[in-house]
């Protein structure tokens, strides 16, 4: 984006302290806590409502003493901080068009730049606001007098960035967000990236859990990100209590919240990644169906300048994959019900009462055979009908080997074991190949001849070749070209090689009998090959995928953000050093970005003709939906990024 930093822009929520109508006080608390902010590198920052004066005054709010006090004191805040080119975002009573309305002041550098007042004014319950305050609908001004400056006022405010017309914010306040449709929802549809609110939200037993959710929703249907900050302790008083809660939120995602009841004032920030969010809004083409008519003004900004060298915020190493073992369990748990559900209704679809499979030893054909026994078993169907078949080559090792007739033995399916030395040998011959030449072709035959068995085996006994690729090699283009990349069904085209493993470690401790766990937890631990290549001389493996192609975690990592997000090489590598620090090199990440940049362009004809197979997660490479991308696309532009960095410049 134009302002730089990677597309993040720093926002914080501030609880300051305060006194109930101490207008000097809580102006000179509110000071504090923007200059403090300032020092942080923060560049947007919200108090709660009424913070001014305190939100708990009462029938004091018409007194005009209190009303004079607020303006006054909200001029010491601006002459306080008129060096701070932070946006400050705080709340106080205004009184104009003969009513009084609950406000938020935005300001930066010692100017108002915008006042919106609270359109929805509870009145319910322990609220009273509707004895004190009109609701913004009622005023008729479009600039007011505040501070001896005119300005903008109204609920039809918003906030550009003067630097990238993209970064754009609103403002709403308490109550506002708690209706069917609040007016940020409009004011996202209208641009707004950012959505600051300021409230006085209360504390009675489970509300703080529904305000986090209220607020975490709202980002996610916003596609935006969402700051509030609630009024703290010092506010409770007669009958109510108040916690200061504070919320940052992306779509979706909480990013960081305050301890509640402090006594002390609190500050929390995060980084909102602005690029992400206008991203996720262009793909997701209903976001702009039906869209309001209500009209905005435009009010221009300066963005402060911040150099940011590390985000505040945690960058998954493995988006795929959750960090929280119960939600893991859970997520595997559901991944493995897609992948069996869309395999039996195939299955069901096309009469096959059997189904073939190629088992190596290795992780993605155990669990390609995991979920077509689980399938087996769903629809009453004998496990003999399932043909594991083993086809050692030129790289088949012990252990992979071992393995292998283990696991079929203990699943109880049909197994068969073919050899396919002598016919890889004859087909060298027959295309004049030296044997001895271990290239491109001396694997693909291999391949080849593993699929033309698998698929004439199927034809024989009316079955269906279940295939067992991932979506990381589908990423890559690690996959023969009509060798492995071909089957009759794909259950795991949609599943990430860095989840695959815990997968199959879910389905060993929660599917399976203590015999098939621990030959399950063996092949967890094997190294991932290919096998295609002869075995050392102590028969070990000697051609390992990683050691090749780099590391699958760092591929997931690039493959999520670019595809997901839309990341630039540039953002994906910043990301990717904060997330993997202390455990590669910025110069190492940098060859495999490379790597990973030129063969997800390179390989893109292998996706165009994908077979059918269940999309699992937010991510899939289908050409049929989610990922549709000429296979003569040009990587240029994004390499050229890339060789741009100092980590490229610097990199081994």
């Amino acid at each position: 984006m134009n302002y730089g930093n990677y597309g993040f822009v720093r926002v914080a929520a501030a609880v300051p302290r305060l006194k109930v109508a101490d207008c000097k006080y809580n102006s000179e608390n509110i000071k504090e806590m923007i200059n403090k902010a300032d020092k942080l590198g923060i560049q947007f920052v919200v108090f709660p409502e009424l913070s001014i004066t305190a939100y708990t005054c009462g029938d004091l709010f018409h007194q005009q003493l209190l009303l004079e006090q607020a303006a006054r004191q909200l001029g010491e805040i601006l002459s306080g901080t008129g060096e701070s080119d932070i946006v400050a975002i705080a709340g106080m009573p205004l009184m104009t068009d003969n009513q009084l309305f609950n406000c938020a002041v935005v300001m930066q550098k010692g100017r108002i730049i915008g006042v919106v007042p609270k359109e929805y004014i509870p009145g319910y319950s322990e609220f009273y606001e509707e004895r004190w305050f009109a609701p913004g609908s009622n005023s008729f001004s479009t600039v007011i007098n505040l501070c001896g400056q005119d300005v903008p006022f109204g609920q039809d405010l918003l906030f550009e960035c003067e630097e990238d017309k993209r970064l754009c914010f609103g403002v709403e306040i308490c109550e506002d967000l708690w209706v069917p449709i609040p007016p940020s929802s409009y004011q996202a549809i209208a641009g707004a990236v950012l959505l600051f609110n300021l409230s006085a939200s209360n504390e009675v037993v489970g509300k703080y859990s529904y305000r986090k959710d209220l607020v975490k929703q709202q980002s996610g249907r916003c596609i935006a990100g969402y700051v509030m900050a609630s009024s703290g302790v010092d506010e409770s008083t007669t009958d109510v209590v108040f916690s200061g809660h504070a919320i940052i939120a992306e779509n979706g995602e909480l990013l960081a919240e305050s301890e509640r009841f402090k006594r002390q004032g609190s500050l929390i920030f995060a980084d909102i990644d602005v690029e992400r969010l206008i991203s996720s809004r262009l793909k997701n083409t209903s976001f702009m169906s039906g869209v309001s008519n209500r009209k905005f003004r435009r009010i221009a900004f300066n963005l402060k300048k911040m150099a940011l060298e590390k985000v505040s915020r945690h960058i998954d190493p493995h988006p795929f994959v959750p960090s929280d073992e119960a939600l893991r369990n859970k997520r595997c748990s559901e991944i493995f019900a897609i992948q069996t559900t869309g395999l039996a209704k195939r299955l069901e679809h096309t009469g096959a009462k059997h189904a073939v499979l190629g088992i190596s030893g290795g992780l993605d054909s155990t669990m390609a055979l995991l979920v077509t026994v689980k399938t087996f078993d769903l629809l009453n169907l004998p496990r003999e009908n399932i043909l594991a078949i083993t086809m050692p080559g030129f790289g088949t090792t012990d252990v992979t080997y071992s393995n292998a007739l283990k696991l079929i033995s203990s699943m109880k399916v049909g197994f068969r074991e073919i050899n396919i030395k002598d016919a890889c040998l004859k087909h060298f011959e027959d295309i004049g190949h030296d044997p001895d030449i271990h290239d491109t072709t001396y694997e693909n035959v291999q391949a080849r001849e593993r699929t033309q068995i698998l698929m004439d085996i199927a034809n024989k006994i009316g079955g269906l070749v279940v295939g067992t690729g991932d979506l990381s090699e589908l990423a890559l283009g690690w996959a023969t070209y009509n060798g492995d990349h071909m089957s009759m069904y794909s259950v795991n085209c949609g599943v990430p090689k860095t989840l695959i493993k815990y997968l199959v470690r879910w389905v060993a401790e929660n599917e399976q009998d203590d015999e098939t766990r621990r030959v399950l937890l063996d092949i967890i631990d094997t190294p991932i090959t290919p096998e295609l290549l002869p075995p050392d001389a102590s028969g070990r493996i000697k051609q390992k995928t990683e050691d090749i192609i780099g590391p699958y975690e760092l591929h997931d990592f690039f493959l999520y953000h670019m595809v997901r997000y839309g990341a630039s090489p540039k953002k994906i590598l910043f990301l990717a050093k904060q997330a993997f620090q202390g455990i590669y090199t910025g110069e190492t990440i940098a060859k495999w970005l490379d790597v990973f940049c030129r063969r997800f362009f390179s390989q893109q004809f292998k996706r165009s003709c994908l077979p059918d197979g269940p999309k699992v997660g937010t991510i899939s490479l289908s050409p049929r939906g989610d990922w549709r991308m000429p296979s003569d696309a040009q990587a240029r532009l994004w390499l050229e990024e890339l060789k741009e960095t100092e980590d490229w410049k610097y990199r081994g």
